[in-house]
């Protein structure tokens, strides 16, 4: 679509959805509505919630809790509708399950596209939510484009590329049935053949399944998670196990935080239902969007502003690379419970870490401190470090900030 077309579309009204049209390259025919808050602030972000088989953008709008929670946190939503018949996305063909293959994954690029011109959106944080239909495309997009989406949350879904026919058929009975089994590392590479020789960051994954979906069935839940994990790059063992809520059983894998690379969440009894009440807030939070989670220091009297210093250095090989990093207390009351934020350069992964655990391992990531260091005493300093691989930049990080205080460098 060219610039002078994009400057002529109508905004979308503020706090009212708003079907756009001539938003770029879409070889099926989508639709895309949008929602942008009254309260949408400078470079926001965008989170595309995808809709179910028979539904439609608007139905998704109204029949989920996406829109309340961007009139709470500033973000903007993309409601893409599928056009073919039932109204589900394709996530089965060769086309949809590569990059710039064509069909539906283009289309919802494009739309994301067109919000990032018109709006001003921040390009580092892009999301991708969906249920059923929409949480296949979560799986097929966060394959096809790792350089566009930041995380993604899948509510009934399956594997990227479980669906794949040739016949041209969009139904995957042997998937949707539960009996495609393949190991992670087949898995992951059907991910990474969707967009051949990338070497960037890949975007962290939150999946939710019912143990008694008769639609789309539980197994599929764990072939998501033998994916992402491999494609992630962390341990198949979770690294917490808890349950939010009664019936529901939560693993993380790679860390145990909120921003873990993989979450997973496993409802015993539920069918084909998700997502529920609550669920689309817990999303949220994993995408990090909502605004208590990176900036809350726990426990603890808050460091006062300009009361840490960051020393960093980095020592670098081929595709990888170390860093040391100082954390001094410059004020005068401890730091306590401390997190460090900072935001890696694009295409450094974390891999191991000491001193402190690290989510996500790319992109902004938050360190914080374990048992034995997690309060600095006045005048005090404490050191972390990671390993990570590059993809060619070995740079440090432009700022570094300890509950949302910014610390001097040097």
């Amino acid at each position: 679509m060219s610039a002078l077309l994009l400057a002529l579309a109508p905004p979308a009204s503020a706090a009212t959805l708003t079907e756009v049209t001539n938003f770029g390259s879409n070889p099926s025919s989508l639709r895309m509505h949008l929602y942008v808050p009254n309260s949408v602030g400078a470079r926001p972000a965008v989170l595309v919630a995808v809709h179910y088989c028979t539904g439609s953008g608007p139905a998704f709008y109204s029949g989920t809790e996406f829109a309340s929670l961007a009139d709470r946190y500033g973000f903007i939503v993309v409601y893409p509708s599928a056009t073919r018949s039932g109204n589900c996305f394709d996530v089965s063909s060769p086309q949809a399950l590569k990059r710039d293959g064509g069909s539906d994954p283009v289309g919802i690029r494009s739309m994301v596209s067109y919000v990032q011109q018109r709006y001003g959106s921040d390009p580092g944080r892009v999301f991708v939510t969906g249920a059923s239909s929409g949480a296949m495309m979560t799986n097929v997009l966060l394959g096809d484009y790792p350089d566009v989406f930041k995380a993604g949350a899948a509510f009934m879904g399956v594997p990227h590329s479980c669906f794949a026919t040739t016949d041209g058929s969009g139904w995957n009975s042997a998937c949707a049935n539960g009996t495609v089994d393949r190991t992670p590392q087949q898995w992951g590479d059907l991910v990474r053949a969707a967009y051949p020789g990338y070497t960037g960051a890949r975007p962290r994954m939150q999946v939710w399944h019912g143990t008694e979906d008769a639609t789309l069935r539980y197994p599929n839940f764990t072939e998501e998670i033998d994916q992402w994990t491999n494609v992630l790059g962390v341990s198949r063992t979770p690294a917490s196990t808890d349950s939010p809520q009664s019936g529901w059983t939560r693993t993380r894998y790679g860390s145990s935080g909120d921003q873990a690379p993989v979450e997973a969440v496993s409802m015993q009894g539920a069918g084909h239902t998700l997502p529920a009440a609550g669920m689309a807030a817990r999303a949220i939070t994993f995408f990090g969007l909502d605004s208590t989670t990176p900036t809350d220091p726990g426990p603890g009297p808050d460091p006062t502003p300009g009361s840490c210093r960051v020393g960093y250095t980095t020592s670098a090989w081929n595709t990888g690379l170390t860093a040391t990093i100082n954390l001094t207390n410059t004020g005068s009351t401890p730091l306590a419970n401390w997190s460090l934020a900072f935001t890696l350069p694009a295409g450094q992964t974390i891999t191991s870490g000491w001193g402190a655990n690290y989510s996500p391992a790319s992109g902004a990531v938050t360190a914080t401190g374990l048992p034995y260091n997690s309060t600095v005493a006045p005048g005090a300093t404490v050191q972390i470090g990671f390993q990570a691989t590059h993809a060619g930049n070995t740079g440090k990080p432009s700022s570094f900030t300890v509950g949302g205080a910014a610390c001097t460098t040097g």
